[in-house]
């Protein structure tokens, strides 16, 4: 083709035409998302207005290579005509402007520009991630994400628009094939950027009719980070051109003229650039071989046969053990609830399958965020009343009881203020799925981490949960002496709310794990209260171990020594009124020493003691008894010589243990001294051994 202002002319008129192409579709855009209330169309707008800088740098860059073409197009005419002498006075006078100016446009408007795309870029990017981290604060009063009226229209202009974009970028991309129109790569980049986004908002569209709105929202957010993406590449190219070495006739490249877009606007050079991949990894040209030119030709019906089984596998569904599921037709429940089975469907997208993890305990902390735990929170220092905590109304302490006498009027009911945090901690009932998916949606609601049904649950009970803290003093709340209590009664009262509302709930457990005064220097008398509480429950507490500890020696546990206290409290009062010996009194007195018997114990040991001590003087007595009863015969006989061999007994037993024997106390002629002379035996006497004790 020969390159001369004609060429030229033709690129400027292609060049206006993307611009204005460029023009029509943001203004549409722009249109679209006021008219029919759609965010992602006012969003994908910014990107196609922050382009148009491209196509409008074209059409001056290609206008200025026309003109110098005219220009150099008369130096060859006077050249012809005048002789070189004429063309270098033509030359030194410095006539050659349009060249200048080209050369200008290409070191200086062309950076330019691309540097106006970033910013445009950049900031409108800023904008739109900035608009949907605000719609998730509470306290910002931003417009919410809309999807708008008329989803069908919506969808059938995003393609038409789609597919005419990437039309239009696949002519100026063949057209830039040339080195005269290579600059329009970035057109061509600009035009194809136009058909992704709207191809994207199409897909996202698709998927707002099965009832998944959040898709097309994230391609808004996508959207955005897509266009920092551009930007960033734009960014290295300006980086790269300035280090990067030129041929003299070479024609600059721009830094807006993305090679990623590239990429999506002449799709073929992707293919050829696999071949060349595949080639140069196997060493030869793989690319020609049988079996490749095989595979492609395959490729259609083995996708095709992938498809079908990507479909018939979308039939099946296992429920897992703890999971529960349901079959969506269109987005509408059919069918019962699933529990570890599988579970049978049409193929996607007729029917979906819903699974859910109902054995997973789920947390919801009611109000805002509960504070982080700490290991000490002294309540007189952490300032006045923060307005992010959770307050509830309660009762002042004295206010509100009746009084005591009926006649009088009741005393006003004064409220107070508490600061609480509660957690409470829930999971679907089993079998109960499809109660928990239809009483409300699960769309997650904007300015806050929660989805309406867990809104509605929240909502509920926090109703229950400000009722019963109107019911309560401060002192019964702060005290702890009705913690367990109040834990309970919040259980039984949510879970009631929750029951009645039939949302398939099951309330595990409710915690508080914050509870204290708003704030201020009154915080400081409830910690003074609490800690002469403590102190005062500390010293009741451990007098109680003591003597708990007392009571389980004597009498083995606690409770038994109370019930023995109180048997023998009962036998004082029938002592007292004359009833001791009464059998109600005596199996009473039965009864007490059974629970005083009953354990291993001190009182139990000196009771054993006690009985084994009163045998053995009962033994004793009898012994002594029964010895006298039998010696009574022998003293009726000789009352004398009993005496006298009684006598003569304990003198017997007790002189061998004096050391002098004196006889007292017997008349000297009742004394008769035998005296017989022996001689030992010098041999062994056994009969002196053997011979009994007294003989």
């Amino acid at each position: 083709m020969r390159i001369d202002h004609i060429a030229y002319q033709r690129a400027v008129r292609v060049a206006g035409g993307g611009f204005l192409a460029q023009l029509a579709l943001g203004l549409v855009l722009i249109i679209a998302g006021r008219v029919l209330d759609a965010s992602v169309a006012t969003i994908a707008s910014f990107y196609v207005l922050s382009c148009l800088p491209i196509w409008l740098g074209l059409v001056i860059v290609f206008h200025q290579h026309r003109l110098e073409r005219l220009e150099t197009l008369e130096q060859d005419e006077l050249l012809a005509t005048r002789g070189e002498a004429a063309v270098a006075l033509f030359e030194q006078q410095g006539a050659r402007v349009a060249g200048r100016r080209l050369k200008f446009m290409h070191t200086w408007l062309m950076p330019i520009i691309s540097l106006v795309v970033v910013i445009a870029l950049s900031v409108l990017g800023w904008l739109v991630i900035d608009w949907f981290r605000d719609m998730n604060e509470q306290f910002k009063d931003v417009p919410d994400f809309k999807i708008g009226r008329g989803s069908g229209w919506q969808l059938a202009v995003a393609i038409a628009l789609s597919l005419a974009a990437f039309i239009f970028s696949r002519f100026v991309a063949g057209m830039s094939k040339l080195d005269a129109w290579a600059n329009l790569r970035g057109g061509a980049a600009a035009m194809v950027g136009n058909a992704l986004v709207l191809l994207a908002i199409a897909i996202g569209l698709v998927f707002d009719f099965f009832q998944m709105p959040k898709v097309i929202e994230g391609i808004a957010y996508g959207i955005a980070i897509f266009m920092f993406v551009v930007a960033a590449e734009i960014v290295l190219n300006l980086i790269l051109n300035l280090y990067r070495p030129r041929r003299a006739d070479e024609t600059p490249r721009p830094a807006f003229d993305s090679k990623l877009l590239s990429l999506f606007a002449a799709p073929d050079s992707i293919v050829r650039s696999i071949n060349e991949a595949v080639n140069y990894q196997f060493g030869f040209d793989i690319t020609s071989s049988w079996g490749y030119q095989l595979l492609l030709r395959s490729v259609g019906r083995l996708a095709i046969f992938g498809l079908v089984v990507l479909v018939l596998l979308s039939t099946i569904v296992v429920v897992q053990p703890g999971q529960q599921a349901m079959r969506l037709r269109f987005g509408r429940p059919v069918g019962g609830v699933y529990e570890s089975a599988m579970m049978w469907k049409a193929p996607w997208p007729v029917d979906t399958a819903l699974v859910e993890d109902v054995g997973r305990v789920r947390p919801l902390a009611l109000g805002y965020n509960p504070a982080p735990p700490k290991d000490f929170a002294d309540w007189g220092a952490e300032g006045i009343l923060d307005p992010n905590r959770n307050i509830y109304v309660v009762m002042l302490s004295g206010r509100g009881e009746p009084p005591p006498d009926p006649t009088m009027p009741t005393v006003d009911r004064g409220v107070g203020l508490i600061d609480a945090d509660v957690v409470l901690q829930y999971r679907v009932r089993d079998g109960q799925l499809d109660k928990w998916m239809t009483f409300a949606n699960d769309v997650r609601l904007r300015r806050g981490n929660t989805t309406v049904r867990e809104k509605v649950l929240k909502n509920v009970a926090t109703r229950e949960v400000t009722m019963e803290f109107a019911s309560r003093s401060v002192e019964q709340l702060l005290s702890g002496a009705e913690g367990d209590s109040l834990v309970r009664t919040l259980h039984g009262r949510i879970q009631a709310s929750f029951d009645a509302l039939n949302c398939g709930v099951e309330l595990v457990g409710v915690t508080i794990p914050r509870l204290r005064p708003p704030g201020g220097d009154e915080a400081q008398k409830f910690v003074e209260t609490t800690i002469a509480s403590q102190n005062a429950r500390k010293l009741v507490e451990a007098a109680r171990a003591q003597s708990d500890a007392a009571m389980s020696g004597l009498v083995g546990t606690p409770e038994i020594a109370r019930n023995a206290v109180a048997a023998i409290r009962r036998l004082q009062a029938m002592e007292s009124s004359n009833e001791g010996e009464s059998p109600a009194a005596l199996e009473l007195r039965a009864e007490i020493e059974r629970m005083l018997t009953s354990q291993p114990s001190m009182i139990a040991s000196g009771i054993d003691n006690a009985r084994a001590e009163r045998w053995r003087k009962l033994t004793s007595a009898q012994k002594k008894t029964s010895e006298v009863l039998g010696q009574a015969a022998a003293y009726a006989v000789d009352p004398d010589f009993f005496r006298e061999r009684k006598l003569m007994q304990f003198l017997a037993e007790s002189l061998p243990t004096v050391r002098v024997k004196y006889i007292l106390s017997l008349p000297p002629e009742r004394v008769r001294l035998q005296m017989e002379m022996q001689e030992p035996d010098g041999g062994l006497n056994a009969f002196d051994y053997i011979r009994k004790e007294g003989e």
